[in-house]
C-alpha cells in the first residue's frame, strides 16, 4: 500500500503536461498512474481541479541566520524563511553566505548545517563563501551545489555585502575561479564593478543627491555600466579558467546578449533572474512609491523585453528568488539616504504565484515556469533527485490552484520583517499543499511542517 496518492492531478513538466495519478511511498515518487488504475493508499489527496509540480529548487536565500547566536538573525532566521518556502511551494532552499560568521571554511559550514538540521521545515543547502582559495577543495566535499562570490563591497553600510565577502581585485578572482574548476563546483558571482561604482556615486553625492532615487540611478547609471564591465570581464575569464560561472542578478538587456554568445560560443556560462527584476524594480513608478523597500536594484523598463525574452528562451537559464529581508527601520532610513538602507527584498512566500501569475497574462508558459524554478536548478547545480516528477526522485511536490487569485497582504507576510514590498497586488495561481519526501508541510493555508524536518540535499555536480 502506498502512503500516498495524489489522484486526477494535472502534471505540469518542463516540456509538457498530461493528467494522472502519483504514488508516494517512503518519501519517494513510487509510480505514476493512469487516473481510475491507481493501488490503494493510505491517505489519497483528491488533486482534481490542480495541477501538480516538483517543488522549486530556490539555489539562492538569504536566510539570514548563521552558525553562531546573534548576527542577523534578527530579519530571518531558518525557521521562519522555510516556513515561508513551504507556504510558497519552495521545498529546497540553497542559502548565500553573508551570516555570521561567513562560511568559508569547512568548520564553519558544518556549523551552520547543523543549525539547518534542527531549525529547517524543507530540505537545504548552502553556497559556500569561495572567498579563500585553499579552502576550497574541502569546502567542496560536502556536497554543495555552488561556491559564491560577491564583486562588491558596500559603501556607507555594512550590510548585505559586509567585509570578508567581497573579492574585487581580478588576480584574486582568477585565482578562486582556477580553484573552482579543479574542484568541479560550479562558481556564483554577483557581478559589480566597484572602482566604476566608487567614482559614480561620488558623482551623486557631490551633487547632495544621497536618498533612495539617487541611490536607484547611481546603480542603474549609464545603461547598468557597473553590471555589464563585470560580467563581460567574468565571461572571459571563464573562458580562460573553464570554470562553470553562474551569473547572478541578470538585469540589462546588454547582459542578456553577452550570455546568450557565451553560451552561442560554448563557455560553461548559466545565468539567473530575480523577482524584484521583471516584477518590481522594472518599474519606476513603484521605486518611486516604495523607496528602498523596492530596492534590489532599479532595472529601466527598456530592459524588460530582453529579461523576459531571454527566460523565455533558456539564456537565463532559472528564476531563482534573492530572498533578501531587511527590516522597516533598515529601509526607512533610506528616504534620506538610500546608501544607508540596507539593499534586498523579500520574495519566497510569493514568487511562485508571481511566475504563475505571469504566465496567466502570457508572459512565460506555465511549462517554463516550472523548468526556471526546479527541473533546471536541480539539474545544472546536480542537486541529486530534485526537480522532477518521476519514479525514483524525492517526492517534493506543490499543488497548485492555477485559478485562484488572492491579495498579498502583510498581515499574511511570514517574515520576522512583517512586510512584503508587492502588498497590495492580486495574483492569480497559489499553492494549497506543499509535500518535502512525500510529508506535507503546507496544507489549507497554514504551515505544518514541523522543525528538523528538513535535511541536506547534497549536490553531485555533473561537470
Amino acid at each position: 500500500m502506498l502512503d500516498v496518492l495524489i489522484s486526477n492531478a494535472e502534471i505540469i513538466y518542463a516540456n509538457n503536461r498530461y493528467k494522472a495519478s502519483v504514488g508516494v511511498q517512503d518519501g519517494v515518487i513510487a509510480g505514476i498512474y493512469q487516473p481510475g488504475a491507481e493501488p490503494e493508499a493510505g491517505e489519497v489527496v483528491d488533486a482534481s481541479n490542480l495541477a501538480l509540480i516538483p517543488g522549486a529548487v530556490d539555489m539562492h536565500s538569504h536566510h539570514r541566520e548563521g552558525g553562531e547566536p546573534g548576527g542577523y538573525a534578527y530579519k530571518e532566521n531558518i525557521h521562519t524563511a522555510t516556513m515561508q518556502c513551504a507556504a510558497g511551494g519552495v521545498t529546497t532552499s540553497v542559502a548565500m553566505p553573508n551570516v555570521t560568521p561567513p562560511p568559508n571554511t569547512v568548520p564553519r559550514l558544518e556549523q551552520l548545517f547543523g543549525v539547518y538540521e534542527r531549525e529547517s521545515i524543507i530540505d537545504f543547502n548552502v553556497n559556500p563563501a569561495g572567498t579563500i582559495p585553499e579552502e576550497i577543495p574541502n569546502l567542496a566535499q560536502h556536497g554543495i551545489g555552488a561556491f559564491k562570490v560577491f564583486m562588491v563591497v558596500d559603501t556607507g553600510r555594512d550590510y548585505p555585502h559586509m567585509p570578508g565577502i567581497g573579492v574585487h581585485d581580478h588576480g584574486k578572482l582568477m585565482e578562486i575561479m582556477e580553484a573552482c574548476a579543479a574542484a568541479n563546483v560550479p562558481l556564483m558571482v554577483h557581478p559589480h564593478d566597484q572602482p566604476l561604482m566608487d567614482y559614480i556615486e561620488k558623482k551623486f553625492w557631490d551633487r547632495g543627491e544621497r536618498d533612495c532615487l539617487a541611490y536607484a540611478k547611481a546603480y542603474a547609471a549609464n545603461d547598468g555600466v557597473i553590471w555589464e564591465t563585470a560580467i563581460q570581464f567574468l565571461i572571459r575569464l571563464q573562458a580562460a579558467t573553464g570554470v562553470h560561472l553562474h551569473l547572478l542578478h541578470v538585469q540589462t538587456a546588454g547582459t542578456v546578449d553577452m550570455i546568450r554568445r557565451a553560451k552561442d560560443a560554448g563557455q560553461r556560462v548559466t545565468a539567473e533572474v530575480n523577482p524584484w527584476a521583471i516584477f518590481l524594480g522594472s518599474d519606476w513608478s513603484e521605486i518611486e512609491r516604495l523607496g528602498s523597500y523596492a530596492l534590489s536594484y532599479w532595472v529601466p523598463e527598456e530592459n524588460s523585453p530582453a529579461l523576459w525574452g531571454g527566460l523565455c528562451d533558456g539564456t537565463i537559464d532559472i528564476v531563482a528568488t534573492d530572498h533578501a529581508p531587511h527590516t522597516r527601520e533598515e529601509k526607512e532610513i533610506g528616504w534620506e539616504d538610500g546608501w544607508k538602507a540596507h539593499t534586498g527584498t523579500p520574495s519566497a512566500q510569493y514568487y511562485m504565484s508571481l511566475l504563475f501569475d505571469a504566465a496567466s497574462k502570457g508572459k512565460i508558459s506555465q511549462e517554463r515556469v516550472v523548468e526556471a524554478t526546479s527541473t533546471r536548478p536541480a539539474q545544472i547545480f546536480g542537486v541529486h533527485n530534485k526537480g522532477r516528477i518521476e519514479v525514483g526522485y524525492d517526492a517534493d511536490l506543490v499543488l497548485v490552484d492555477l485559478n485562484a487569485e488572492k491579495e498579498i497582504r502583510d498581515e499574511d507576510v511570514l517574515s520576522l520583517i512583517g512586510w512584503s514590498p508587492y502588498a497590495g497586488r492580486t495574483l492569480k495561481g497559489w499553492p494549497v499543499r506543499t509535500f518535502v519526501r512525500g510529508t506535507t508541510v503546507y496544507r489549507d493555508g497554514k504551515v505544518v511542517g514541523k522543525k528538523g524536518h528538513g535535511r541536506q540535499a547534497k549536490a553531485r555536480y555533473p561537470g
